[in-house]
């Protein structure tokens, strides 16, 4: 990670370690302050570093969660939803407790900081805070027993890695039961590990699966934009265009080709900045089979092996498999 920070007319780079003493040194002369050593925790998340790489998980704000809501003790599942899930606003049973709802969810969103494995699960169950049913709170309930089997989950970013920022973007078409709406999805690796994801419903109603996959395309094209910005002022510009995966071959075309983008003049003006970035070097939009697409896994319910090779692939790992990486400093 690349530092720059400015004591009077000094510029401390911090590559290396005896850069950042000199820091600190400078700093103590100035104020008052004391040393703590590496990040270990920060806002409920945990950090823990060796020579190998970073490991960051949310292990006790995911116990202290289990136990607010009484499910400490609850069998777990392996997946954070049912496969084929599809709720609606007209929910099943009986209204539930907003107030209780609202604060699970929240809860979780909050895990999500760690956990991309459960991003969709919980978009979809937060599109019912403002009238929950009986269903709503069995599918949030299931999230909890997901979360109680892989408590030990983190994302892992290897060290010694190239500093290379690759995304994947996908979309369902008409995946909501109430407005017909698409879910979008997307997420953003950079050298070992994802530093980047989301999962949401479209701001307007697609046409075609083409149309739902170039409007996902687009909103991912923003994202690209802020990260490169980010990892430029860290000093890490990205040389060249940056790699976007999609599984859809037309939205491909119509992002490269103008003459074939004749034919979707009902995508709205909005979106068609995609070009431009693609016309400017900064997007280089690749096709991937929908199985090796990462970004799947924030678009619809998967379960089995497929959703175990997604989480993996995303760089989520339990604790107990990153001993011997870490030399023994895992707890």
């Amino acid at each position: 990670m690349i530092v720059s920070l400015y004591v009077d007319d000094l510029i401390f780079t911090g590559n290396d370690l005896k850069t950042l003493e000199n820091f600190k040194a400078a700093i103590m002369k100035e104020f008052e302050m004391s040393d703590l050593g590496e990040l270990h925790n920060f806002l409920g998340i945990k950090v823990e570093q060796s020579k190998s790489g970073i490991f960051i998980s949310q292990e006790k704000y995911a116990v202290e969660v289990l136990r607010k809501f009484n499910m400490e003790h609850a069998n777990p599942v392996t997946t954070p939803c049912v496969t084929g899930l599809k709720l609606s606003k007209n929910g099943e049973g009986k209204m539930v407790y907003t107030t209780m709802f609202r604060s699970l969810i929240g809860n979780l969103m909050y895990l999500t900081a760690t956990r991309p494995d459960i991003m969709f699960a919980v978009s979809l169950v937060s599109r019912f805070m403002e009238k929950p049913f009986s269903n709503h709170w069995e599918a949030a309930k299931r999230m909890l027993r997901y979360v109680k089997g892989t408590l030990d989950y983190g994302i892992y970013y290897e060290a010694n890695v190239p500093i290379k920022l690759v995304g994947y973007t996908d979309s369902d078409l008409g995946g909501s039961c109430d407005d017909s709406r698409s879910t979008f999805g997307y997420v953003f690796n950079v050298g070992g590990g994802v530093v980047s994801w989301s999962s949401k419903k479209q701001p307007t109603v697609a046409h075609s699966t083409t149309e739902s996959e170039y409007i996902a395309a687009s909103l991912a094209g923003s994202q690209i934009v802020w990260l490169r910005g980010i990892l430029e002022s860290l000093s890490f510009k990205e040389h060249g265009p940056t790699t976007l995966f999609c599984d859809n071959k037309s939205t491909i075309s119509v992002s490269k080709d103008p003459v074939f983008h004749g034919r979707s003049k009902h995508i709205r003006l909005r979106f068609h900045f995609l070009r431009d970035l693609v016309n400017e070097g900064d997007i280089d939009i690749t096709y991937c089979p929908s199985e090796e697409l990462l970004a799947d896994i924030f678009t619809k319910p998967f379960g089995g092996p497929a959703f175990s090779r997604n989480v993996a692939a995303l760089g989520v790992k339990r604790k107990f498999n990153l001993r011997e990486a870490f030399d023994g400093k895992l707890n």
